[in-house]
């Protein structure tokens, strides 16, 4: 992605209530351009909702998300989900050009060839014509993967994209996409400290009812970082300690439904 053409996330004085539970009252957050930011928390603190938010997609929240300028976002965010959703009925090929289909898109030979050459660097050469439903979990984590980077959107939001994965089937894949959202603005969910301090420029802790986000706790050097880079070793012992005391003082509220 050229340089300075993924924006600056800005996020003020966002809320969000379901039912009688109040999941972000004035929160305000914001994403540095072209850099990665890694989001960790107590199940059930909002770091879904804060995704849906962002990306338009929370009913009924209050504020959206704007860049620099104060423009909203709308066609420029790519939103990978938990769930893969993929369509049973499509097959890989298909389900990782499902975009430009829905936008009816011509899909030329070009845009079919990087499709293609996705599937591959995901690990799933070969396996284009198949149907998600003869694939594992972690194969069909992996087409979603594929598919939001091949939306080619300068802000990317991820929730837990390497869950399902195995151990290092996820360190490779962490390494792809360190590599294909390089530039972008990213926004990624996970339960992983390790998984963080590897590919976020910057980490935080989204804890509380209503939640509240500490303050940023930044990595040296870039991503993706060595797993036994002994600075990285030592953060996430710290870390660590920040979500020890995040969920001690979620468990003191009331906590919503969702992650």
């Amino acid at each position: 992605m050229p340089p300075g053409s993924a924006p600056r996330v800005e996020l003020h004085a966002a809320g969000l209530r379901y039912g009688a539970a109040t999941i972000f009252e004035a929160l305000d957050l914001s994403l540095p351009a072209g850099r990665t930011t890694c989001l960790l928390g107590p199940s059930g603190a909002g770091k879904t909702s804060l995704l849906r938010l962002i990306a338009g997609l929370a009913h009924g929240a209050q504020g959206r998300a704007e860049d620099e300028a104060g423009d909203g976002l709308d066609g420029r965010i790519a939103y990978l989900a938990q769930q893969d959703l993929l369509l049973p009925w499509s097959n890989v090929l298909n389900n990782v050009l499902l975009g430009p289909r829905l936008r009816n898109e011509p899909v030329t030979g070009a845009l079919e060839q990087r499709a293609r050459d996705l599937i591959a660097q995901v690990g799933l050469a070969g396996r284009e014509a198949e149907r998600p439903g003869r694939l594992s979990g972690g194969m069909r984590q992996r087409v979603a993967l594929a598919r939001t980077l091949m939306e080619d959107r300068p802000v990317v939001l991820m929730d837990e994209p390497f869950s399902a994965l195995d151990a290092i089937t996820r360190y490779r894949l962490q390494d792809l996409a360190a590599e294909l959202l390089r530039g972008r603005t990213v926004l990624l969910v996970t339960h992983d400290p390790l998984e963080a301090l590897r590919l976020g420029h910057g980490v935080r802790i989204i804890s509380g009812t209503p939640a509240r986000l500490d303050a940023p706790l930044a990595a040296p050097g870039e991503p993706p970082r060595a797993l036994d880079d002994p600075e990285v070793l030592r953060l996430q012992a710290e870390l660590l300690r920040r979500l020890v005391v995040a969920q001690t003082n979620h468990g003191q509220g009331r906590g919503s439904t969702d992650t």
